[in-house]
């Protein structure tokens, strides 16, 4: 632990230059295509995802059995989204895990009940990857499905935290706060219930710790709903203004 970088300055600044509690600067908007169901492009920081949802739609062969619904998340990373070269972008095992992780919680979100013997395909493409790469994917993915019209129970939206050498919590990782501190907690959450549909910790946390670390990740997830939410309502009024809802009696 003595090895890691001081992710503080003496001025209670982080690398990057924000506070501790500080999120990124979040860019998002719904429909960015006219092809998939519902679509999203969303900006945390200098990450940056596209997602497309297509569905719901009738579930084929043996995917048909019973009347669950099948939730088909494929995680990618396009080959120019880091500085490394990446060989196999979707087949490497980070991308099968976040594959896994996605559906673990967009299934605690979406109204499966409404859906029986269906599917529906998610398809999350990182384009630029600077930290927090599956909570980011996760709410873009959320966007996405809200422009398809899917029912959700609410949002679900994820968030990362950490400590500094001197154990302050930090919010929403940097990949340069990744690989120069100390463990990384990510949570997907369904903010509004206080329920927290995924977690992952990088490596352990001191248990006289891990309870201040998650409440800052969940305060990260409801300061990050706020903003979809936003999101959300400004691009159904721009849908109503471009449709003259207006003058709809």
């Amino acid at each position: 632990m003595s090895g890691r970088m001081e992710l503080l300055s003496e001025q209670g600044l982080r690398l990057d230059g924000r506070r501790p509690h500080e999120l990124r600067r979040i860019k998002c908007k719904l429909g960015v295509f006219e092809q998939p169901d519902g679509s999203a492009y969303m900006e945390q920081g200098n990450t940056k995802v596209l997602a497309a949802v297509y569905g719901p739609h009738q579930a084929k062969g043996k995917k048909t059995e019973g009347n669950d619904l099948v939730i088909n998340c494929q995680y990618s990373q396009a080959t120019f989204s880091t500085s490394e070269r990446k060989n196999r972008p979707r087949g490497d095992r980070k991308s099968q895990e976040f594959k896994m992780y996605l559906q673990q919680a967009l299934s605690a979100a979406i109204k499966s009940e409404l859906y029986p013997r269906s599917q529906i395909d998610i398809y999350v493409e990182v384009l630029q990857a600077d930290g927090a790469n599956y909570a980011v994917s996760l709410n873009a993915a959320t966007l996405a499905l809200i422009d398809a019209g899917i029912c959700l129970n609410e949002f679900v939206v994820a968030c990362t935290a950490s400590l500094s050498k001197a154990n302050i919590p930090l919010t929403d990782i940097s990949h340069i706060e990744e690989v120069s501190g100390g463990p990384k907690l990510t949570i997907a959450a369904l903010p509004t219930a206080e329920k927290i549909a995924f977690m992952e910790m990088s490596e352990r946390f001191h248990i006289d710790q891990l309870e201040t670390v998650i409440e800052t990740a969940m305060a990260g997830c409801r300061e990050i709903r706020d903003i979809l939410e936003s999101a959300v309502k400004e691009h159904l009024i721009h849908i109503g203004s471009a449709a003259d809802w207006a003058r709809v009696c």
